[in-house]
């Protein structure tokens, strides 16, 4: 038995509870799994042979999605089951329409698991990147259920390489295939005694590459873009340190950029802080909605001041957006490189967007390589974000070189989707 393991996972579940009275996020976590077992049974019969995709939260939902659809395609009577760890993946995806039920992973245990396989009796699981839970994957793999890593990617600092990873070494013999993103993965785990890796790559770019290419501009970005002859910079999935760093670099520039602003979490607070930090006037995504019917226009009739789409700062105060608005910057900020890591650089670099980022990436490849590539740039302080904000949107051959690179190194990355779905078609036939 994986003994520290599971005390680990027993002090994990505690500090959630005391947290609860405390943290949204751990009352959401809390609250959205009452009822669970009772949603479940309710949908036994419509989930039976299903085909199971686990995330943690949306970022990997958005990774495995590709590969659901494919399969989906070739198999149009399977039912789809979707589960999440993270509350925020569960609230933003519970009504895929992909999907029969969408639900939220139970604690990982031996009872649980158990119990959680003899109601869905699922046909095959996809496990998306980063989720390894022992009782999960063991129970599955007794099940002789097919169980399939999504663009895994492996490192020396991770457990399975360490003198305690034991039982994580075990979950990987629980894969029926681990398709991971590189060759550097693929010789960590032949080390390990692997045979059931390949490398396939990341189904990220092919995610991406769909969304740029069916289009869907959102008419108040692009008349925010045309109001004014001066460039736009979207600064993406910001954090405070991300929003703090920003608004310093803009005080010394001699001409800094309309922006707009999507906070990682709009809430309420991070909304006002916004609203006190940066450029003013700043107008609110929502604001314009509720005044606007038809595709808006800037009014020639009014003068700036009045005009709302000649706010220097747009603040986007809704979720969901995100991906697509990219089409409608310049140059791209995004966050995450001052806190746990950055967010997703690709969903900008599809549209051709430079894209800029602070310095916590080691975790992710896609970061070295657009960098490498020419059209990423990594930036500690804002004395560094001003240098780079100011050749980028100034020096209109600097930014289309950055542009031209950053499509590039997307579009030269499809297909991980098609040699994933493939391997995995073929063994449920």
């Amino acid at each position: 038995m994986p003994l520290i393991y599971d005390l680990g996972l027993g002090l994990y579940g505690s500090g959630i509870r005391i947290a609860q009275p405390f943290s949204a996020k751990a009352s959401a976590w809390i609250n959205g799994r009452r009822g669970l077992w009772e949603r479940l049974e309710g949908k036994r019969g419509k989930l039976q042979g299903c085909l199971w995709m686990h995330c943690a939260s949306v970022g990997e939902f958005e990774q495995g999605l590709p590969v659901l659809e494919a399969i989906k395609r070739e198999r149009p009577g399977m039912p789809v089951l979707i589960t999440f760890f993270s509350p925020s993946g569960y609230e933003a995806r519970k009504d895929h329409p992909l999907a029969d039920h969408v639900e939220y992973l139970p604690m990982d245990s031996a009872a649980n698991a158990e119990r959680f396989i003899s109601i869905v009796q699922p046909a095959a699981v996809l496990w998306v990147r980063y989720e390894f839970w022992f009782h999960w994957l063991r129970a599955l793999n007794s099940q002789r259920v097919p169980i399939y890593l999504i663009s895994g990617i492996f490192r020396d600092d991770q457990p399975f390489f360490k003198w305690y990873g034991a039982t994580h070494r075990a979950m990987l013999r629980f894969f029926s295939r681990l398709f991971v993103q590189d060759e550097a993965s693929l010789e960590r785990l032949a080390a390990l005694g692997m045979a059931n890796a390949s490398v396939c790559g990341d189904t990220r770019f092919d995610r991406v590459d769909a969304i740029a290419r069916s289009g869907g501009a959102f008419p108040i970005g692009q008349a925010y873009h045309r109001a004014m002859d001066a460039p736009v910079l979207i600064a993406g999935s910001t954090w405070p340190a991300d929003e703090r760093m920003l608004a310093e670099a803009f005080e010394g520039m001699r001409q800094p950029p309309r922006v707009i602003v999507a906070p990682h979490e709009p809430t309420p607070s991070a909304l006002d802080r916004v609203q006190r930090a940066f450029q003013k006037p700043v107008m609110r995504w929502s604001e314009l909605e509720s005044t606007i019917v038809a595709a808006p226009v800037p009014d020639a009739s009014l003068p700036p001041d009045e005009d709302p789409f000649f706010a220097r700062t747009l603040l986007v105060d809704r979720m969901g957006l995100l991906a697509r608005l990219y089409q409608h910057a310049d140059v791209a900020y995004v966050g995450g490189g001052f806190t746990d890591g950055i967010h997703s650089i690709l969903e900008a670099a599809a549209w051709g967007k430079p894209v800029i980022f602070g310095p916590r990436h080691r975790k992710f490849i896609e970061a070295r390589g657009l960098i490498d590539a020419g059209g990423g740039f990594e930036v500690n302080d804002a004395a560094e974000l001003r240098e780079v904000l100011t050749r980028l949107l100034h020096d209109r051959n600097a930014r289309e070189a950055a542009s031209v690179a950053a499509l590039g190194y997307v579009r030269e990355r499809l297909g991980a989707t098609g040699r994933m779905a493939t391997a995995i078609i073929a063994d449920l036939r």
